[in-house]
């Protein structure tokens, strides 16, 4: 018997779960108003159980409406059937966007920014992952052989990435055990949202067919390497000429660049909520991790939570087209869209508001109280409970969204903060490594 390939309308919800409905593919580009879908879906914990706490009930309706421009598939990946995803966008049955939709959020987030600015985002998200149940052979980190000890994996993964439209650049084995980084080429800040879900499902899909686990947590072991998720912003004009170098400015950054990155270190502290959004986040959160734990742009420092990444100017290279800064305080727990959204609102606010950015070098820690404050270098939350009231005392932050979000965000957080309660790092990261 032959099997029926299916393809999926998806959402990714604020536990960062990819969710969705399955139809026989050749129906996808039929579904011009989508599949049915649920309000109340959005209360989900990351382990499934609804927040019985919640705003939405067992009433209502909505629909997940596929966007024909954001469909993935790949016949790669080792399964009977291609893989294939479309992302969707929650709207009401009159079609209008559903408040608590995060991808939508983007795309306001986006249009509003053009409209204020003239200027448009480039992004995209650098990912770590680790393979848990391999049982491969010792390698020393970085080398050839951490990697070609994968084989034929590590071939067929880019392969099967590159065929769903991923636009894959580099696979890199990492510092971790049996840990990997996958980067995928700056696009349109909606695309590189999309593409971070796509790699992470392609990823767990061909992790699974090899009868292993991929697992994007913040941290699987508490005394091991941490994953993140490092999101890189650029600006361009509406005709793609890219604008955040200037070599005279702080940094390297043109005016607007860094009023945008001074607008992302004024609310970082409320932001952590959104991009490192489980308990288990901060076990990586810590200072010398080569994480983040301070609001600190960093040049070339990976230490630093917002770094300027490096140029290459060897053969004529132009600075200007590759200069890019990283938001590095980020895991996979983090929805991108909502994570990307409140990022670009809060470069709005510093473009709007002619905030300047101030480049540091060096450890925060060495430094005197009156020092950091000086500069601008905060200590960030070091709790998912802290990051949750920074959220809630933030009202400019909180005011970038729909209040039916955000109420709903804050309490699905505070329930994943109470069954956390009392338990170790180390338990911690066990159990978000098996969601993740």
């Amino acid at each position: 018997m032959t099997a029926t390939s299916l393809a999926a309308i998806v959402t990714t919800d604020l536990t960062a779960i990819t969710r969705g409905r399955f139809l026989p593919a050749n129906r996808i580009a039929a579904a011009a108003t989508g599949v049915g879908w649920v309000p109340a879906n959005i209360a989900l914990r990351a382990d499934g159980h609804i927040v019985e706490d919640n705003i939405w009930g067992s009433s209502g309706d909505l629909r997940l409406l596929p966007d024909p421009d954001a469909r993935y598939v790949t016949s790669r990946t080792g399964a009977p059937t291609p893989f294939d995803m479309t992302m969707g966008d929650i709207v009401e049955l009159d079609g209008t966007p559903w408040s608590a939709c995060a991808r939508s959020q983007l795309r306001s987030a986006l249009a509003d920014f053009e409209a204020a600015t003239g200027l448009r985002i480039l992004a995209s998200f650098e990912q770590e992952f680790q393979i848990l149940g391999a049982e491969m052979a010792p390698a020393h980190v970085f080398s050839y052989q951490a990697l070609r000890r994968a084989e034929p994996f590590a071939g067929r993964y880019f392969a099967a990435l590159e065929e769903a439209g991923i636009a894959p650049e580099v696979i890199i084995a990492e510092y971790g055990e049996d840990q990997y980084e996958i980067t995928s080429a700056p696009a349109e800040a909606l695309t590189a949202a999309d593409r971070c879900i796509a790699i992470r499902e392609i990823t767990r899909e061909m992790c699974r067919l090899e009868g292993w686990q991929a697992s994007f947590a913040p941290k699987t072991d508490a005394e091991g390497v941490g994953n993140g998720v490092h999101i890189h912003l650029s600006l361009v004009d509406t005709e793609g000429r890219p604008v955040s170098f200037d070599p005279e400015g702080p940094g390297r950054l043109s005016p607007v660049a860094g009023a945008f990155c001074a607008g992302i270190l004024r609310h970082m502290r409320a932001l952590l909520a959104f991009t490192a959004s489980t308990p288990a986040s901060f076990v990586r959160l810590r200072p010398h991790n080569w994480s983040s734990a301070w609001t600190w742009l960093g040049d070339r420092d990976r230490e630093a939570s917002l770094r300027i990444c490096p140029t290459v100017e060897m053969n004529g290279k132009d600075p200007a087209r590759q200069f890019n800064v990283e938001y590095r305080a980020a895991d996979a727990t983090a929805n991108p869209y909502l994570a990307l959204a409140a990022l670009i609102r809060a470069g709005l606010d510093g473009v709007q508001s002619g905030a300047e950015p101030v480049v540091f070098s060096g450890d925060p820690e060495a430094l005197s109280p009156e020092e950091r404050a000086a500069k601008g270098l905060y200590r960030l939350p070091e709790t998912l409970d802290a990051a949750l009231e920074a959220l809630k005392e933030s009202e400019t932050v909180r005011g970038w969204f729909p209040e039916p979000l955000i109420t709903t965000f804050l309490g699905i957080k505070r329930d994943e903060c109470l069954a956390a309660a009392g338990q170790s790092d180390a338990e911690l990261c066990a159990g978000i490594a098996k969601v993740y």
